[in-house]
């Protein structure tokens, strides 16, 4: 069971985290590193340490962001592939065991709500297709997203991709993953792909990580057994299309890392993120737990975004109080499944 933080300057201490039950460690990153350049072991040190010092894991690295110039194919991705290569053997000498990462173009998640009231006064994360395809993609003002796009460059970048076919999309991945598996094995790293979020096409761009089809390209196309996944309910849950345990059961194995959450469908697409528990949204939470179980999972797990409960206004999705208890809440379908 870990926990995500974002470093010294997460406003949630370690020693909070660790008072959660059977948290062994936090999930986190080097913030600091440009985009594509190599994460210096200093850096990672002096991270470690800090995890250390609480008595927390940190096995678990997310992310390190893949260049938009090895998405998109360009000639430099050699480099930058070069450099996150160089980075898996640093991580792996510090104990770092998981790489969760994501190949979606230009944009990360994307929500148009970070505080949406529910019925008891808790605010959590919401999509709402309509209002998102509303949008200028040129002129965007997302909530949560980061803007460190100027209006120029956001145009570029949607220019350059309109050459890049979903086909295109899934050789750079595949490019991508050939050129580090040598490091992972090495290093023996797990790289785990975190589902596009949602899972469908945005603003013109391919996403290809989307569902079981998916899953089965990737597996065949690098079978190399340090190929993984990052098993995120909420984004696999928000298409309909997913049947999640049947996906965690056939997948177990090759989940390095469980994402863990709710979500509650307003509609066919629109969706609400509500609290963990399997009764407060449309998502087989008890199922998903069990399929993994059962089919052998034997990675990483943290409780999703969280909602803002008991008046607190921490980071949307991140807060501390509704992801402690999530965690709980999972510790406790783990533990019963698996003394079934």
């Amino acid at each position: 069971m870990t926990f995500r933080w974002y470093g010294a300057d997460d406003c949630i201490p370690l020693a909070y985290i660790k008072q959660i039950p059977n948290m062994s460690g936090v999930v986190t990153a080097v913030y600091d590193t440009p985009v594509g350049e190599v994460w210096e072991k200093e850096k990672i040190k002096k991270l470690k340490s800090m995890c250390d010092a609480a008595a927390l894991e940190m096995e678990v690295i997310e992310s390190v962001p893949v260049h938009e110039d090895i998405k998109s194919g360009k000639p430099s991705r050699d480099r930058y592939i070069e450099n996150y290569a160089h980075t898996i053997l640093n991580l792996g000498e510090a104990g770092v065991k998981c790489v969760c990462y994501n190949f979606m173009p230009v944009f990360d998640w994307l929500r148009t709500d970070l505080k949406k009231r529910a019925p008891d006064g808790s605010t959590g994360l919401s999509y709402d297709h309509a209002e998102l395809l509303k949008l200028d993609p040129k002129n965007l003002h997302l909530p949560g997203w980061d803007e460190s796009y100027t209006a120029d460059e956001l145009y570029g970048l949607l220019e350059e991709y309109k050459s890049v076919t979903h086909e295109k999309l899934f050789d750079n991945l595949v490019y991508f993953l050939k050129g580090i598996m040598p490091a992972c094995d090495k290093a023996n790293v797990n790289m785990a792909i975190h589902p596009d979020d949602p899972p469908w096409d945005m603003f013109g761009l391919p996403r290809i990580v989307t569902g079981q089809e998916s899953y089965e390209k990737i597996t065949k196309a690098v079978p190399n057994v340090h190929n993984g996944f990052t098993f995120c309910t909420g984004s696999l849950g928000a298409s309909r299309d997913n049947d999640l345990v049947s996906m965690a059961k056939k997948y177990a194995k090759r989940i390095y890392f469980a994402h863990i959450r709710q979500i509650k469908f307003d509609n066919e697409k629109d969706f609400t993120e509500t609290g963990h528990f399997t009764g407060a949204g449309d998502l087989d939470i008890i199922g998903i737990v069990r399929a993994l179980v059962n089919g052998g999972f034997d990675g990483y797990v943290r409780p999703d975004h969280g909602r803002n409960i008991w008046g607190e206004d921490g980071k949307p999705g991140y807060g501390l109080f509704d992801r402690a208890l999530g965690a709980a809440y999972l510790n406790g379908l783990f533990e019963a499944i698996q003394k079934e």
